[in-house]
């Protein structure tokens, strides 16, 4: 579903050096799967998240998503593929302060041409929604306005959820409730998830773990 061949990148320094961020990384993620990212601040966990949205371009290298580089897209193209084929959650909420939480959760998927009455009705109940449909964004704690956006990440079904520290703002309780609900309803989606993490525990709650060191992914914390 997800492939990354030979992937690089790195940031130019004022001085005129460049600094390394990745180099020639390798990854796999199937349909369905999920993995989560970790590794030590400034390694480049989010360097690489924003790649694969195509917010950034690497400086060498493919990023394939269900066999399309992104690469060949257009800026056009790239945000209809965020629109439609990928979901972000980050760390921040980033919900619409002017929209109600019912047309927060309903937003991308309207956009996309993708709403799902029945599915909504789900993902509201499994949220614990119900009771804040008409509230507004900062009537909410930061566990509900996180439960409201993964909810807008998945009533479109989408092919890949990135989330960057989705737990992050939260406390250590609201976190692991958010994160089981989010790798359940991922998986009921039928979407795979990518997920930067600086936390084993949330991190645990995937599939698969890779940490990222020296610009390379390995399969098992290196020291």
């Amino acid at each position: 579903m997800l492939e990354l061949i030979q992937l690089s990148k790195a940031y130019r320094q004022p001085d005129g050096y460049s600094t390394p961020i990745l180099s020639n990384l390798n990854f796999q993620l199937g349909a369905g799967q999920s993995a989560a990212l970790l590794g030590a601040s400034g390694s480049g966990k989010s360097t690489l998240l924003h790649l694969i949205a195509g917010l950034d371009k690497p400086d060498a290298g493919h990023i394939l998503i269900q066999q399309q580089s992104l690469t060949d897209l257009t800026e056009s193209q790239l945000a209809q593929l965020r629109r439609t084929t990928i979901s972000l959650i980050f760390q921040q909420f980033y919900l619409i302060s002017t929209l109600s939480v019912a047309d927060n959760i309903r937003f991308q998927a309207q956009l996309a041409k993708r709403y799902n009455a029945q599915w909504e009705a789900e993902l509201i109940e499994r949220l614990d929604l119900t009771s804040q449909l008409q509230k507004y964004p900062h009537q909410l704690s930061g566990g509900q306005q996180q439960r409201v956006a993964i909810a807008r990440a998945l009533l479109h079904k989408p092919a890949l959820v990135l989330a960057d520290e989705p737990t992050g703002n939260l406390d250590e309780h609201s976190s692991e409730q958010v994160m089981a609900l989010l790798s359940e309803l991922v998986k009921q989606a039928g979407s795979s998830l990518l997920m930067v993490t600086h936390s084993k525990v949330m991190a645990g709650y995937l599939d698969q773990q890779y940490w990222l060191k020296s610009g390379v992914l390995h399969s098992k914390e290196s020291a």
